[in-house]
């Protein structure tokens, strides 16, 4: 069952220009910055949903990638699930793709696997399985 909104990423093309315009503009302070493969990352709190703040490490990432085609912004949308591996069958017998087949751990151990855009009237859709009771 989808428990809600975890986080929305934005693409940035500088981490740390992003976030001090998050405690600018919002007057929200961010996480310390993490990395996971080519990514660069900070969570930003509002409430119990966060902002993901997405850099890439590399010219040949996914975010650069992301950002060259598009521009900076929204990335993807994240949303909890209970049970990621039942959510996936229940979506797959209504005709959903996966851009991976299955569910991988992310940077915090948590189990992820995202929607293709071809399924999601192309919004890159992330479905998250906390691990622990730990929420970013």
């Amino acid at each position: 069952m989808i428990k809600g909104i975890s986080h929305i990423g934005i693409a940035v093309e500088n981490l740390e220009n992003a976030r001090e315009l998050y405690k600018t503009v919002f007057s929200r302070e961010s996480s310390e910055p993490e990395f996971f493969g080519e990514l660069k990352f900070s969570f930003v709190a509002f409430g119990s949903t966060h902002v993901e703040l997405l850099e890439s490490t590399t010219p040949e990432g996914v975010i650069r990638k992301f950002i060259d085609k598009k521009g900076e912004g929204v990335h993807h949308i994240s949303y909890e699930v209970d049970d990621i591996e039942a959510e996936m069958t229940a979506l797959k017998t209504r005709g959903v793709e996966f851009i991976t087949e299955k569910p991988y751990l992310n940077a915090h151990k948590d189990l992820v696997i995202f929607l293709h855009p071809r399924s999601t009237k192309g919004v890159l859709t992330e479905l998250i399985q906390y691990m622990s009771n730990r929420k970013e």
